[in-house]
């Protein structure tokens, strides 16, 4: 990798402003305090790693998480600078983790070239939210240590002995007054550094987990870049052409892309922007997005592949089964939000577009077998378009006609306020008939499902429309679907799916949950989606009050204060609740639909890129990756009726 030659000493490091209010106000600098925010703190230092990698100096990093959640991060860059800064008058190392916004990143005479940490929190962040925190420093001939606790200086930077070595180590514990949990979770970090090291090519990333009896550990290291990074996102779904098309191009902005189409009919697209997972895309998007239709339609209508002269294949026609990683490297990138999601350069719309135009049509011209492939998955998809656009407007017409929008059997709610009002989709007439007498009528309104739904994994949108399982739940949520889908036009703030304890229950919520991902995604990212959470058990003894357990955990929990107040287990009636439809009204009411004793469970979405695979590893074709996946996950399963 190129090395970025410029001086990196005290003088680059640069202070912007003081450290006081982040312990204060910690989720105005890592978002929140929950499990997300508590990894946020190891995304921020390995994000400092990761910026010598870009610059041409760090080959390795290692992460453990050691026990206690300990974590410890470390890497063979060229170190942070240890000499006195003119402005603050202490060592440069003190400063970048005593100072909020200073390090090398700022300005045309930084450090680096280009940085994903310069709008990041930084390591200021992560020492004032630490209990304490330990940096160790390789660099300038010599090994220097400081530490730290909950923000202020403990042992300045003090030089403890020689090395010809570079690089630095950070260990830190996370401030357990200021997070939830401090338990980190491994595979949410392990898949965050895979997607780094296919960001950076060439970069070695490990991670390794000592915190159990049998330790976990995980190597990424892949040459091909967004090459090897689109096959693994590709690796379970049939691929129209067997190699990703691949464009680069240096210059004032670099741009590294990877796509390759598949028989898939939903689009995955993921964009950065100097390594950093810009969620909601942003300019460099856009430009992607008008460069890949315009060259699709110059070459179907050069080679005469459009009937019609004067028709346009559209956007969402060309990018249907697309899978691609837009990558992007900005010296002074203009994001949106402190948390980076959306890139707001206006120039790099122009840069990408023009890029990927040259480079896009040349591969076209000089593969037509590939060419001719995708837009005949192109014009297939603008031909269901058109047919998804027939049948939505035939059931506009048809809802018209009738007395209501809503469907049939949607017993509804008296209130209109989005905010509180909720909706139950329930599994089974039975179910939905306690679900109707039980509810409370002013916020909570009753969806029965009943029968086989459609697998929208398998089927495009115009299969969807009209589709008598999932049609009443685009009319009940009321927001459209697809591109048409609007979250400012929701019904209902929460959309509750409820379900049985079973195989089958299982299976109905995977089905709604996966229409949801693929055809109404703003609603899980939102925080709209829940799943209602029957109990298992109720325990029942003449002249007390019925016990209800949710989990085995709560049965033996129940039995042992029951114990202890001399009623013994063969005193109690026990009944396992196999469906909804075993509870009356009031049970269902009492147990799952009222607010001040029920369990629900939101959806959430901490990775969209492990999503999607779970999803087409679930309801996709291929049989192999089930089977390896359900192998793999047996182990965790509980209550399973067969």
């Amino acid at each position: 990798m190129e090395k970025f030659e410029h001086e990196y000493g005290a003088e680059q490091i640069q202070v912007l402003e003081g450290l006081e209010a982040v312990r204060k106000r910690p989720g105005m600098y890592i978002g929140s305090v929950s499990v997300r925010g508590l990894h946020h703190l190891v995304y921020e230092i390995v994000d400092n790693c990761v910026d010598e990698a870009l610059a041409g100096y760090c080959t390795h990093i290692h992460v453990t998480l050691e026990p206690g959640n300990i974590v410890c991060v470390e890497d063979d860059g060229r170190g942070i600078p240890v000499d006195i800064h003119p402005k603050t008058k202490i060592s440069a190392a003190e400063t970048v983790y005593t100072v909020l916004h200073a390090g090398g990143k700022f300005g045309g005479d930084s450090g680096y070239k280009v940085s994903g940490g310069l709008h990041g929190v930084g390591a200021s962040v992560v020492n004032a939210l630490s209990q304490w925190t330990e940096v160790t420093i390789q660099r300038d001939g010599g090994i220097y240590e400081m530490k730290f606790e909950r923000g202020k200086t403990v042992e300045p930077l003090t030089r403890i002995g020689d090395s010809k070595k570079t690089g630095t180590r950070v260990r830190f514990l996370a401030d357990d007054t200021i997070f939830e949990t401090t338990d980190y979770e491994y595979e949410v970090l392990e898949n965050r550094f895979r997607e780094m090291a296919f960001l950076t090519k060439g970069l070695k990333i490990s991670i390794e987990d000592l915190r159990e009896e049998t330790p976990k550990k995980a190597e990424f290291h892949f040459e091909g870049g967004l090459i090897s990074f689109v096959e693994f996102l590709n690796k379970n779904k049939e691929k129209l052409h067997p190699t990703p098309i691949y464009i680069e191009k240096d210059g004032e902005v670099p741009v590294e892309i990877a796509m390759q189409y598949t028989t898939s009919y939903t689009e995955n697209i993921y964009t950065f922007v100097n390594n950093i997972n810009t969620i909601e895309g942003g300019t460099h998007l856009e430009g992607f997005k008008r460069a890949l239709t315009k060259t699709f339609n110059d070459y179907a209508k050069s080679h005469n592949l459009l009937k019609d002269k004067d028709a346009n294949l559209q956007g969402e026609d060309i990018r249907e089964g697309i899978t691609a990683v837009v990558s992007v490297k900005v010296k002074e990138p203009q994001f949106e939000g402190q948390t980076k999601t959306k890139l707001g350069n206006s120039n790099v719309t122009g840069i990408v577009q023009s890029m990927v135009n040259e480079a896009l049509g040349s591969f076209l011209e000089e593969n037509p077998s590939v060419a001719k492939a995708i837009l005949e998955k192109c014009i297939s998809a603008a031909r269901a378009r058109e047919a998804a656009r027939k049948a939505r407007e035939l059931v506009r017409r048809k809802n018209a006609l009738e007395t209501t929008t809503l469907p049939g059997k949607l017993a509804d709610c008296s209130s209109k306020n989005p905010d509180e009002c909720e909706v139950y989709i329930v599994e089974g007439d039975s179910a939905g008939g306690s679900a109707k007498q039980g509810r409370d009528r002013r916020f909570q309104a009753i969806l029965p499902l009943w029968g086989k739904m459609l697998n929208v994994e398998k089927a495009r949108a115009d299969k969807i429309y009209g589709n008598d399982k999932l049609n009443p739940v685009i009319l009940a949520v009321g927001a459209g679907i697809g591109s048409d889908f609007d979250i400012s036009k929701i019904r209902y703030g929460k959309v509750i799916i409820m379900a049985d304890a079973d195989v089958d229950g299982a299976h109905i919520r995977t089905l709604l949950l996966t229409f949801f991902f693929r055809y109404m995604r703003p609603l899980i990212e939102n925080g709209n989606v829940y799943l209602a959470q029957p109990p298992l058990y109720k325990l029942s003894k003449k002249g007390m009050q019925d016990i209800y357990c949710y989990t085995d955990e709560d049965l033996d929990r129940a039995y042992k204060e029951l114990a202890e107040k001399g009623i013994e287990r063969d005193q109690l009636g026990l009944q396992r609740y196999k469906g909804l439809g075993e509870m009356n009204p009031e049970q269902l009411w009492e147990t799952t639909m009222d607010p001040a004793n029920r369990i629900l469970v939101k959806v959430t979405m901490e990775d969209a890129i492990k999503a999607d695979e779970i999803f087409t590893i679930l309801m996709g074709d291929d049989i192999e990756p089930r089977r390896e996946f359900i192998e793999q996950n047996a182990k965790y399963v509980k209550n399973l009726d067969v």
